[in-house]
């Protein structure tokens, strides 16, 4: 199915849709942030068609969220998150921690994330302000900035 680009919109979610939209998008970019590298990695681990793992991991690659290098060892492609790409942790880490919430597993989270230095669970992604004070759903609100467009003002409630 094709989808209606999105480029058009001023908006900052729109604008990550256009690249992070796609369904298969960030199956992939967990497999690469959890350390998979090579395409047969990432198509025994989703299950994707190769033409379109093919497809979306030149994508990634364009748009600048992996890097395809030459592995010494192997010869073999490899693909490497970008520091764009290790930016959406946290997007990730939010999804699943609303996945766990509101689509959960009988036996518990699927996975929990730890602080590799002290091996201990991390709290659920949340908002958090300047000095470190949490911020509930429904504490924050955001304000038009330089770049937005007035019809993109938030309501305010």
């Amino acid at each position: 199915m094709k989808y209606k680009s999105f480029e058009h919109m001023n908006c900052s979610v729109a604008q990550a849709l256009t690249i992070l939209g796609e369904r298969w998008t960030l199956l992939i970019m967990r497999d690469a942030l959890f350390g998979a590298r090579r395409f047969v990695q990432f198509e025994r681990s989703l299950g994707i068609a190769r033409n379109i793992l093919t497809t979306r991991l030149n994508m990634l690659v364009e748009e600048g969220l992996l890097e395809k290098r030459t592995a010494a060892e192997t010869q073999h492609p490899e693909y490497v998150p970008t520091q764009a790409g290790r930016d959406l942790e946290p997007v990730l880490l939010a999804i699943t921690h609303w996945g766990d919430k509101y689509r959960p597993h009988p036996d518990g989270p699927r996975l929990t994330f730890v602080d590799k230095e002290r091996g201990v669970p991390i709290l659920p992604m949340h908002a958090v302000t300047e000095d470190g004070r949490s911020l509930a759903p429904g504490e924050l609100s955001a304000v038009l900035g330089p770049g937005g467009d007035p019809p993109l003002t938030p309501r305010a409630d």
